[in-house]
């Protein structure tokens, strides 16, 4: 990616100075077993409402009869005075540039439809970090928080990235952030509060199974941010979509569980295989069209 000398995002809190303990969810990767539960939702009303239509038609979970979710465990913060590394720091202006980037596609593609995205913020922390949706760790990666709208990172994630997960490449790093970006959108949509009080009631296997359609939609979005980010001249080189499309790949729940336990176990499945990762972005990227990534009314995902 050409990255250098573009906008940076205006919606990154830089909190590397602070560490805090706790866990976190998203993107797991092979460190043994973890406890994800569901982040808290906002933003409903007429706006979701009319959003669902726009995407589909009909509320995807509308049989489901669902509104808000949960919220994270808490725990007491601590400072440190950790300064960031040099590494660290170049990273952190690509993920600015990088959110900006989801920003122009997502603010223009709303406009059209006659309506304001609003753009969730970007949030740079050590260790672990206390958000709203309680405490998170860096231990599984970055995530977003429903109830403030705001997407965390460890930036150190994408060493972990290239070299444990054999993910590397600048726009498999930004693949990651538009799939966190993608989660917002779903907030947005009334996606995500329809699917954490839905698995409330459910079984694990049948949430599990729920939170894979979830999963993939995000997917679905990050490659529609990428479909209009190779229109951009001189932005993305050749090479990085297939970066994304490596990185999908490498964090499937079939790859990330023969790679921690050895074996498979589907019905544990919550994000997607490779394969389904890997096709949802592509129809994403593809189409450029919303539209497409209604995962909840499919057979074949």
């Amino acid at each position: 990616m050409r990255w250098k000398g573009r906008r940076g995002s205006g919606n990154v809190e830089d909190r590397r100075s602070f560490r805090t303990a706790g866990r976190s969810m998203r993107f797991p990767i092979p460190r043994g077993k973890t406890t994800r539960r569901g982040g808290g939702i906002g933003l409903g009303g007429i706006v979701v409402v009319l959003l669902i239509s726009w995407m589909t038609g009909v509320n995807p979970l509308t049989l489901l009869g669902l509104d808000q979710g949960q919220s994270y465990d808490s725990a007491p913060q601590q400072s440190s005075t950790t300064a960031p590394s040099p590494q660290n720091d170049e990273t952190a202006k690509f993920v600015s540039v990088v959110l900006a980037d989801t920003e122009n596609t997502w603010n223009d593609l709303f406009a059209q439809n006659g309506m304001i995205y609003p753009e969730p913020k970007l949030v740079l922390f050590s260790d672990a970090v206390r958000s709203a949706c309680g405490q998170a760790s860096s231990a599984v990666g970055p995530f977003y928080c429903s109830q403030d709208s705001k997407i965390y990172i460890d930036l150190t994630f994408y060493r972990q990235l290239a070299n444990q997960l054999q993910a590397p490449g600048d726009f498999a790093q930004a693949y990651v952030l538009a799939h966190e970006v993608g989660h917002h959108l779903q907030n947005v949509l009334g996606v995500l509060p329809e699917f954490h009080k839905a698995r409330r009631g459910m079984s694990e296997r049948d949430a599990n199974a729920l939170s894979v359609r979830v999963e993939l939609q995000a997917d679905c979005f990050a490659g529609i941010w990428a479909h209009f980010a190779a229109q951009q001249q001189g932005f993305v080189e050749d090479g990085d979509i297939e970066e994304a499309l490596n990185a999908a790949s490498r964090i499937g729940d079939d790859t990330l569980q023969k790679q921690s336990r050895g074996y498979v176990v589907p019905e544990s499945f919550n994000h997607g295989t490779s394969a389904q990762r890997v096709r949802w972005f592509r129809e994403g990227f593809k189409t450029g069209q919303i539209q497409a990534c209604d995962t909840f009314n499919t057979d074949r995902l």
